[in-house]
């Protein structure tokens, strides 16, 4: 007759090759989400800020377009209009987000503007 060897315990199956699968795809998916670098767009909220005199410059963010003072205008010519009703580049703009406008609108908005040169941009309801 047959004679069987004697039976050994079973072997547990090793998860050292689970465990690295598991890291890489941790891995991959936290530097695949990662999409463009943040950043912050100063903006100071009107409010708690000092009386506001000078010439008219309220900028209106609409989904469509921007005016300046109630004339519509191209965001391109935005700053060259900005600059006769500004005496100095420190000179506070005020940016009105109207209805159905969204965030990054007014942070287009914005960025045009400080990459023109204007540093003081104020956003009121």
């Amino acid at each position: 007759m047959f004679s069987f060897a004697a039976s050994r315990p079973r072997r547990r199956p090793s998860l050292t090759p689970m465990i690295d699968v598991v890291f890489l795809l941790l891995i991959f998916f936290m530097l695949a989400a990662r999409f463009g670098i943040d950043q912050a767009v100063p903006i100071s909220m009107a409010g708690g800020a000092a009386g506001y005199s000078g010439p008219p410059r309220l900028v209106d963010v609409a989904p469509d377009g921007v005016a300046l003072n109630g004339q519509p205008m191209a965001l391109a010519a935005l700053a060259a209009a900005l600059r006769p009703l500004t005496q100095s580049r420190d000179d506070m703009i005020v940016l009105r987000p109207r209805a159905g406008a969204d965030v990054q609108r007014v942070l287009d908005v914005a960025g045009a503007l400080r990459r023109a040169g204007f540093a003081r941009l104020t956003v009121v309801e």
